[in-house]
C-alpha cells in the first residue's frame, strides 16, 4: 500500500507552487485559473526565475526563495530544466510535483534513462512525482488541482474517481462526466509513472471516504503485485473498480508502446485477472462512466433478478433481449405478484416481466407506484429497472416532473435497488439531476443499452477468495518432466486420471504390454527432443494385434531416426486405444506479468482453429472451472450433443483443478503444461498426453 502521509502533501496540498509560471502559456494560464474555480483556500506560489508580475500577482525566482512551507508543485519547464527544478524543489521541502513534459520513457531508451534519473533526484529528496508526460491531478473535494487544461467547478455530492494514464483522455472522461451531471472526487493522470503508478492511485483512493468506485483508463500496469494489492484494497473498502484498457489488437497494442513506452500484457490474461479482482471490464469511454457511475450510486448488486417496466410494450421487447445478452435476468413473476398487478392495473394491460404498462400510465400515473412497489415484493427480484427520460425543464404544467414524482414514489417504497433510465443514450443537465436527487432516485441517461450493460457487471460477483493449492500426494519429481511419460507420470501424482501407458524398449516387449491390457492399442513414440509426434511419424492408431504391434514399433523407430536422427529415444508408450467421448484441452502458461494461468478448450486441432479457450489466474477451484467450461462456446457438446452421454463435469472439472495444481508443483521454471486431449465419456476423465516446455 502506498505511504499514505507523502501522497496527502501531494494529493491535498494546503500550500501550491506553479513553477515556470507565465502570462503567455496555455499550461501556465489554465492551472491558474482552476486553482480560482475550485476556490483552493491554500497559498499559490508563481515561480518564475525572472520574477516579476505572473498572472496579476508577484513571482518568487525559486521554491525556496518563496520562504514558506509548500507542499505540492506543478513543474512547467522543459525537460532540460528538471534537474535544476528538482534540486530547487529539494532546497524547499516541498512534498510532490507533477511534471508536465513529455520526452522522457514514450520516446525511447535515451528518454527512459533521462526519466530514470529524474525519478532518482525526486526519491532522494523524498518527493514524490506524478508524471512526466502527464496533465497532473485534480482533488475536487480539497478544491485543490494541479490540472493544466480547463475545468469545471466541483459539483456537490461527489461519489466518483477517475484515474487514467493519458492525460487527454482523463479531460474527455471530466467532460463526459459533467455531461452527464455524475460529481467526481478526484481526477488523475499518472502518464509514464517514474513514481506514482496506478497502483499507488488506486490504493490512495481505496483510503478516501469520499469515493464510492473508481473508474480507470490503463494502457498498461507497470507494478502488477501493487495494482492487485491494491484493487483488493478497493474491494474491501467498498469501492468497485471498472476499467477501460487497451491491448485487445495488435494495432492497439502498438499505439501504446508508442504512447508510454511500456508493453501491453496479454489480452485474455488481463479479461482472467479481471474476473479474479471482480473487476468490471468495459469497452468505451461512456461504459466507463455510466458503469462506474452505476457502482458509486447502487453498488454490488447481490442478485441477477431484475423486473423492467416502461410503458412501451416494443421498448419491454428491446430491453429483453439486451438484458439477456448482458447476463442481467429477468424472471417470470410469481403468481401472487401476477394477482396484484392485475388488480392495479388496467383491464388491457397483461401482467408480465418486463412489464408494458401501456398508454393508461399517462392517464393514471399512481399506476407508476403502485406497480413498482408489487413487483418489489416478489423474492426474485433484486433489482428494479423503470425507463422514462428525466425532464430537461420545467413543462410548464408539470406533467413530466408528476410522472417522476411517482416513480420516486415507488422507489422510496421498494426496499431494493432501483434505478430510472433514459431511452436512448442522453445528456442530464442541472434540471434533471436535481429534480431526481429532490426526489431521492437514482437516474442515468446511459440509456437502456448503457444502463443494461452496467447492470450486468453491478449484478456479477465481486472477487472470491482464490483458492490455496492443495498438497498432492508426493513432491514435486527432482527432474523436471520432459517426456509424455514422465508428464503424465507426474500429473497422476497430483491426482489426475491418466491413461495407462508403460514404456517399452522392443518389439517383444510392446506386443506383451498390448495383450496385458487389450487390443486395440496405441504406440508412440517417447522421446524428450520429439514434442510433436504425429509429424515425425511417431505415432500409430487402432492397433488390432500382436503382429501389427511389432511392425508399428519398428515403423515408428525408422520414422523418428529418418525426421531427427541425433533425436534422445526412451523407449515407445504402448496405451489403450479410445474411442468416442470429447477431447478437451486443458494447459497452463507463465504470463511475464500476472504469473500461471489455466486456459481450456475443446481438444485437438480445435483449440488452435477456433479459439473458443477460456482463462482463469491459477490456483482455481472446481466452481471456477465449471464456470469456465459454462464461457465455452462450444459447451452444448458437453450435454449429450446428438445422443453422446452428456459429461460429468464435475469429474472433469476436478481433473482440471488437478492439472493446475500439478502445474504449480513444478515451479517458477516451467513456462507451459499441456494436456491435449483431456478425453472425456460420461464420468470417465483421461489424460491422454502430456507436454512440458522449460525456461532454458
Amino acid at each position: 500500500m502506498p505511504d499514505t502521509h507523502s501522497l496527502n502533501r501531494l494529493f491535498a496540498p494546503r500550500s501550491i507552487a506553479l513553477v515556470g509560471a507565465k502570462d503567455r502559456s496555455i499550461w501556465s494560464v489554465a492551472s491558474f485559473d482552476n486553482l480560482k474555480r475550485f476556490g483552493f483556500e491554500g497559498p499559490v506560489h508563481l515561480i518564475n526565475p525572472k520574477g516579476g508580475t505572473v498572472h496579476g500577482q508577484q513571482a518568487a525566482t525559486s521554491c525556496a526563495a518563496v520562504g514558506e512551507p509548500i507542499d505540492a508543485a506543478l513543474l512547467m519547464v522543459p525537460e532540460a530544466a528538471l534537474p535544476e527544478a528538482m534540486e530547487d524543489l529539494r532546497a524547499a521541502n516541498v512534498g510532490g510535483a507533477v511534471i508536465l513534459s513529455a520526452g522522457f520513457a514514450e520516446t525511447g531508451e535515451e528518454g527512459a534513462e533521462r526519466q530514470r534519473r529524474v525519478a532518482a533526484l525526486a526519491r532522494e529528496a523524498g518527493i514524490r512525482l506524478i508524471g512526466p508526460n502527464c496533465l497532473g491531478f485534480a482533488n475536487y473535494v480539497a478544491k485543490s488541482p494541479l490540472w493544466t487544461t480547463p475545468l469545471r467547478r466541483p459539483m456537490p455530492g461527489p461519489t466518483l474517481a477517475i484515474v487514467s494514464q493519458s492525460g487527454a483522455v482523463a479531460s474527455q472522461l471530466e467532460q463526459f462526466a459533467y455531461q452527464q451531471r455524475i460529481a467526481v472526487t478526484h481526477l488523475i493522470s499518472t502518464g509514464n509513472e517514474a513514481d506514482v503508478t496506478i497502483a499507488d492511485a488506486i490504493g490512495y483512493l481505496a483510503q478516501q471516504p469520499e469515493p464510492r468506485s473508481i473508474a480507470l483508463f490503463l494502457e498498461t500496469i507497470r507494478d502488477p503485485a501493487g495494482f492487485r494489492a491494491a484493487v483488493e484494497a478497493a474491494n474491501a473498502a467498498g469501492k468497485p473498480v471498472t476499467v477501460l484498457k487497451v491491448g485487445s489488437s495488435e494495432a492497439a497494442a502498438a499505439a501504446a508502446q508508442t504512447h508510454t513506452g511500456s508493453l501491453v500484457g496479454d489480452d485474455s490474461v488481463f479479461d482472467a485477472l479481471c474476473r479474479d479482482l471482480g473487476i468490471a471490464r468495459v469497452h468505451s469511454l461512456e461504459d466507463l462512466i455510466v458503469t462506474s457511475d452505476l457502482f458509486a450510486r447502487l453498488g454490488r448488486i447481490g442478485g441477477r433478478g431484475m423486473s423492467l417496466i416502461a410503458m412501451s410494450g416494443g421498448m419491454c421487447e428491446i430491453a429483453l433481449d439486451q438484458a439477456e445478452k448482458e447476463g442481467v435476468t429477468i424472471p417470470r413473476l410469481a403468481p401472487p405478484t401476477l394477482a396484484a398487478l392485475r388488480e392495479t392495473l388496467p383491464a388491457f394491460a397483461t401482467p408480465s416481466n418486463p412489464l408494458d404498462l401501456t398508454g393508461g400510465a399517462m392517464l393514471a400515473p399512481e399506476l407508476i407506484a403502485s406497480s413498482i412497489a408489487e413487483v418489489a415484493k416478489d423474492p426474485a427480484i433484486d433489482v428494479i429497472g423503470f425507463v422514462f427520460d428525466a425532464p430537461l425543464k420545467d413543462d410548464g404544467r408539470g406533467f413530466a416532473r408528476r410522472f417522476v414524482e411517482h416513480v420516486g414514489q415507488g422507489f422510496s417504497a421498494a426496499g431494493k435497488p432501483c434505478l430510472m433510465m433514459s431511452h436512448t443514450f442522453m445528456p442530464v443537465n442541472g434540471y434533471a439531476r436535481e429534480l431526481a436527487d429532490e426526489l431521492g432516485m437514482v437516474y442515468s441517461g446511459g440509456g437502456v443499452d448503457g444502463c443494461l450493460r452496467a447492470l450486468g457487471h453491478l449484478t456479477r460477483p465481486a472477487a472470491l477468495p482464490r483458492p490455496a493449492a492443495r498438497q498432492g500426494a508426493s513432491p514435486a519429481p527432482a527432474e523436471r518432466p520432459t517426456t509424455e511419460r514422465a508428464v503424465l507420470d507426474h500429473l497422476a501424482r497430483h491426482g489426475v486420471p491418466v491413461v495407462p501407458g508403460p514404456v517399452v524398449g522392443s518389439a517383444a516387449e510392446a506386443v506383451q504390454a498390448a495383450g496385458e491390457m487389450g487390443y486395440p492399442v496405441v504406440l508412440k513414440i517417447a522421446s524428450p527432443d520429439i514434442a510433436h509426434k504425429t509429424e515425425a511419424g511417431g505415432v500409430r492408431l487402432n492397433l488390432q494385434d500382436a503382429e501389427a504391434v511389432a511392425a508399428a514399433h519398428d515403423a515408428i523407430f525408422a520414422s523418428v531416426r529418418a525426421y531427427k536422427p541425433d533425436a534422445a529415444i526412451d523407449g515407445v508408450i504402448v496405451s489403450p486405444m479410445r474411442r468416442g467421448g470429447v477431447e478437451l484441452f486443458a494447459g497452463t502458461m507463465r504470463d511475464p506479468q500476472w504469473g500461471p494461468v489455466l486456459a481450456i478448450g475443446f481438444g485437438g486441432i480445435f483449440v488452435e482453429v477456433l479459439k473458443d479457450v477460456s482463462q482463469r489466474l491459477l490456483p482455481v477451484s472446481e466452481a471456477d472451472v465449471l464456470e469456465m467450461l459454462g464461457e465455452l462456446r462450444g459447451a452444448p457438446m458437453l450435454d449429450g450433443f446428438r445422443g453422446a452421454p452428456p459429461v460429468d463435469r464435475t469429474a472433469v472439472a476436478k481433473a482440471i483443478v488437478a492439472i493446475g495444481e500439478a502445474a504449480l508443483a513444478l515451479g517458477h521454471d516451467l513456462l507451459s503444461l499441456e494436456v491435449n486431449p483431456l478425453l472425456v465419456e460420461g464420468s470417465r476423465v483421461e489424460a491422454l498426453d502430456g507436454l512440458t516446455n522449460w525456461d532454458k
